[in-house]
């Protein structure tokens, strides 16, 4: 649940909120932010059939909304791709954890 109100507010905080970082920053925070809600979903007991392809529809929605509401932020495809490659990888680090 924390994770899920903490990529509400990274992920909708208007322009004027998000404080100035080295460029590529926001690709980490991003990366970041999905793999901690794939890792606390899965560990939740989230079954994955459900959990990833929410968490892609997730990250579509919010670049898609990023760009269409009045935030001053942006619709970036590369941001959604990040999403998925970190929900991917807080997914599988949850699962490898679970084999050994």
């Amino acid at each position: 649940m924390i994770a899920g109100l903490a990529s509400l507010v990274i992920l909708f905080t208007p322009e004027s909120g998000v404080p100035t970082a080295p460029p590529g920053t926001d690709k980490v925070v991003h990366f970041v932010l999905f793999a901690a809600l794939a890792s606390t979903g899965r560990i939740a007991g989230f079954p994955t059939a459900r959990l990833l392809p929410a968490l892609v529809g997730y990250a579509a929605v919010s670049e898609v909304l990023q760009g269409l509401l009045p935030l001053g932020r942006s619709c970036e495809i590369a941001d959604g791709l990040v999403d998925v490659a970190g929900a991917a990888v807080g997914w599988a680090i949850v699962t490898a954890a679970r084999r050994l």
